[in-house]
């Protein structure tokens, strides 16, 4: 008889805390860590992990897969990044509560804001719910590859609460906060980790709809605080344009945590149009730290990055008539039809903007368009933006895009550095990581399908600023990868690998450890397409104490559950 359910052998553990790596055997019992170190007995499995790191699971904190969860048990591409648990529900968007004539409104707003087609979420979401518990129910009955947490959204509250006064931005009114923070409260009572709000200018849905949260008062958000006071339980994540006044809606922030008594994140990242903004809220942030106020901003490990091209959901030309025109076409004949000089001429003769649905298309620019590359260049060079090519071949940026867009047949895409890259490098970000109260995250992870593949930073935050750059220490990374996110999340029973906590873990080939090209699959619900790409280097993904993935493929085990509230240290 075994003495073990699984043991990892001989590995050099990183053990989530920031302390020094140490080699060590890892024992797991049914969902526990039950020793770490040098240990006698065996195990009913064994991994040889010689030569290999063996990190906690990662955690990450900011992700979409509201809907992904409810028909998908692999939430790909976030589980082969050796991401063992996810928070969902971020940016005020999502799925409950809601009432059965809501419920083409909401998907709507997903549609617009987060980039998952609507045909994709119609097929495949199955509205087993209309409470936000009742939501929670249908995603604990499906058994996935990693565990889910779920934020309760602001803009589903909203609509549930105050129908189209909702869409058309009214203020709510004494009754409406009353119900809010009734529903804020029951949320937290049945699992979510807090709720989350929006106030961005770039959230709208297709049809141009702003999203229903963008002006809402301080009274209706410290009434949804409230009701989480009222709970004893959650945080609140908002992510907001900080205009026209930052230091202003900042303060409004700040007085909801102060009455409210509960955690804030934020997303944090800067707008190429106002540079600087980003200092000063890290600087209030920090203040309020010091205050003893937890309010900690959320940032990325690169630029959010936009791949435009012909196989995903968007390019430069998409909103040109002429474009729309052949958009449906196989991409070898779209190819051979935009290489006539007819139709380039019409398409490069058209608005790209004037009957564009792109929700982000206004904040475009070629300044910021590279060659992606293969391997992909994340951190290119402004003298190798598309704009700067034109201007030294004497073509406009347009002509300079359109060809990139048809080398390689095709298949190629150039990168859109959208935000946090004004300054032409990644010094913002390297500042962040500086930064001990600035939370790593913003990946996406199941939004934004066919034009944004950032939810694998896990991986190159480690290839990229620990391994290539040299620039920090890999176990100041993977603490910021899970110890750091999970108990940011309330997660106090995960992201360390000490005995009592959850056996969830990841074992790394350190100079293997990588991710190809993206490339688009039509796997999803109606034949929709998204983003993804082949990941190297982790041995073996193990969540709840079974191997989940091994060599990047799939086990078919499903130990992920839903995760019901934040979570004190197992005994």
């Amino acid at each position: 008889m075994a003495d073990y359910d699984l043991v990892i052998r001989g590995g050099t553990v990183i053990d989530g805390t920031g302390a020094a790596p140490f080699a060590a055997d890892v024992a797991m019992q049914g969902d526990r860590i039950v020793a770490v170190g040098s240990f006698a007995g065996s195990g009913a499995e064994e991994i040889d992990a010689t030569g290999r790191l063996v990190t906690p699971g990662f955690v990450d904190i900011h992700t979409h897969y509201d809907a992904q969860a409810v028909w998908d048990d692999h939430l790909s591409p976030s589980s082969s990044h050796g991401v063992t648990t996810a928070v969902m529900g971020n940016c005020g968007v999502g799925f409950a509560p809601c009432k059965p004539a809501d419920r083409q409104k909401l998907v709507e707003l997903m549609e617009g804001v987060e980039d998952i087609p609507g045909a994709v979420m119609n097929e495949g979401l199955t509205w087993e719910w209309e409470t936000f518990g009742e939501y929670l129910n249908a995603l604990e009955r499906k058994p996935r590859d990693i565990d889910v947490c779920a934020l309760l959204p602001h803009a589903a509250v909203r609509v549930y609460v105050m129908g189209e006064r909702a869409l058309q931005l009214e203020n709510a009114n004494q009754a409406d906060i009353a119900q809010m923070r009734e529903i804020a409260r029951d949320a937290m009572k049945a699992g979510a980790f807090g709720f989350s709000t929006s106030r961005s200018l770039s959230h709208k849905t297709l049809k141009g709809d702003p999203t229903p949260t963008l002006r809402v008062q301080e009274e209706e958000l410290r009434g949804l605080a409230l009701g989480m006071k009222d709970a004893g339980s959650g945080m609140l994540e908002m992510v907001s344009e900080w205009a026209p006044d930052h230091n202003a809606e900042f303060a409004m922030l700040r007085r909801v945590i102060e009455a409210s008594g509960r955690p804030a994140v934020f997303t944090l990242t800067q707008r190429h149009a106002r540079p600087e903004v980003w200092r000063d809220l890290l600087a209030h942030a920090e203040q309020a730290l010091a205050d003893g106020l937890p309010i900690r901003p959320v940032f990325g490990p690169r630029a959010v990055g936009v791949l435009l091209g012909l196989t995903g959901s968007q390019n430069p030309f998409s909103g040109c008539p002429s474009y729309k025109a052949i958009a449906d076409l196989p991409l070898a004949e779209r190819v051979r039809r935009m290489r006539d000089p007819a139709v380039r001429a019409a398409i490069l003769s058209e608005d790209p903007k004037k009957e564009s649905t792109f929700p982000l298309m206004h904040r475009l620019s070629y300044g910021y368009m590279f060659r992606f590359g293969n391997p992909p260049e994340y951190e290119p060079k402004f003298e190798d933006s598309l704009e700067a090519i034109a201007a030294r071949e004497g073509r406009t940026p347009p002509e300079v895009a359109y060809d990139v867009l048809l080398e390689s047949e095709g298949t190629d895409f150039i990168y859109t550095t959208l935000s946090s890259y004004a300054y032409g490098n990644l010094s913002m970000a390297e500042t962040l990581l500086k930064n001990p109260n600035a939370i790593m995250g913003l990946g996406d992870g199941g939004a934004h399908v066919a034009f944004i593949l950032d939810a694998g930073y896990q991986t190159w935050l480690l290839t990229h600023w620990g391994r290539q750059r040299g620039m920090f220490k890999t176990e100041e990374l993977i603490r910021r990868l899970t110890s750091d996110t999970a108990g940011a999340a309330g997660l106090h029973d995960r992201g360390v690998l000490a005995v009592g906590k959850k056996a969830d873990a990841n074992v790394i080939d350190w100079d293997r450890l990588g991710a190809d090209k993206p490339y688009v699959a039509h796997d999803l619900p109606a034949g929709g397409k998204r983003l993804l790409q082949k990941v190297h280097g982790y041995d073996a993904t193990i969540v709840s104490g079974r191997v989940t993935f091994r060599n990047g493929v799939p086990t078919g085990a499903l130990p992920g559950k839903l995760v019901r509230g934040p979570q004190a240290a197992l005994a």
